[in-house]
């Protein structure tokens, strides 16, 4: 039998990085870790966004809310330094951010920039290997890594443009990540939600248009919300799930099935 305590992530230390608001993914994920009894730190992006992040993490119970911008120098690191020194070490950690300039996002992949390319890969790919890095030394006790992915990293979806190579190195960065870090019993997976009426997904073109085909595809008849794929993100840190590593798990409602 295997040993779970009720809740099941009851003082576990969670980092939940990418929660814009009560709508992101993010939300998500932090609130289930948290009915699960995860203790949470949250991250908020520059201080525009921190008035808005606030009482959020009030409503979470969070001890910890920590300015990140992955894409300046200093700040991953500032925000591992304070989980060591306020609880000395780290079990859950969850990637949520992805980024592409408008004009590279919104164009084909073809007319992509090499700049906007080498950012979107770096924001929103190489900042999650970035963390796990920072992170494995304080899964003392082995722990769970998450990043967001999305089924545009494994068929081409219309207008997802560079995202989809991104998403796909992310996806092959969790799996390498999994078989560097299985030895520490850290387990690392890609979870792709089915498209959700985010503010990161309002940037994409046509996205009303993709909402609706999924609705139409998915054997289960409507689409999933943040609490579906945070429930999936907060399973793959119990003991439940203490052997499965690396590989994409798809909260869609079974939309990646259809053809």
């Amino acid at each position: 039998m295997i040993p779970v305590p009720t809740p099941a992530l009851k003082g576990m230390k969670a980092l939940v990085v990418g929660v814009a608001n009560e709508h992101s993914i993010a939300y998500g994920c932090a609130s289930a870790l948290r009915q699960l009894g995860a203790d949470l730190a949250l991250t908020y992006l520059n201080d525009k966004a921190r008035p808005y992040l606030e009482p959020l993490a009030r409503s979470l119970e969070a001890p910890l809310l920590l300015r990140l911008d992955v894409g300046h120098p200093g700040e991953l690191e500032a925000v591992f330094e304070r989980i060591s020194a306020q609880w000395g070490r780290l079990d859950i950690l969850v990637h949520s951010i992805a980024w592409a300039p408008k004009d590279d996002l919104q164009g084909g992949l073809l007319d992509c920039s090499a700049d906007g390319f080498a950012k979107a890969m770096d924001i929103s790919c190489h900042s999650f290997v970035r963390m796990a890095r920072l992170a494995a030394p304080l899964m003392v006790d082995g722990g769970t890594m998450v990043a967001m992915s999305y089924h545009g990293a494994q068929k081409v979806v219309p207008n997802y443009n560079v995202m989809g190579p991104v998403k796909a190195a992310l996806e092959a960065s969790c799996r390498y990540l999994a078989y560097e870090l299985g030895p520490r019993g850290i387990r690392v997976h890609p979870v792709s939600p089915g498209p959700l009426k985010t503010r990161a997904a309002s940037g994409l073109k046509d996205f009303d248009l993709l909402l609706n085909e999924a609705t139409q595809k998915s054997p289960v008849g409507e689409l999933v919300d943040i609490m579906d794929v945070g429930f999936a993100c907060a399973y793959l840190a119990t003991p439940y799930a203490r052997r499965i590593t690396g590989g994409t798990l798809y909260v869609d409602g079974g939309v990646n099935i259809m053809g």
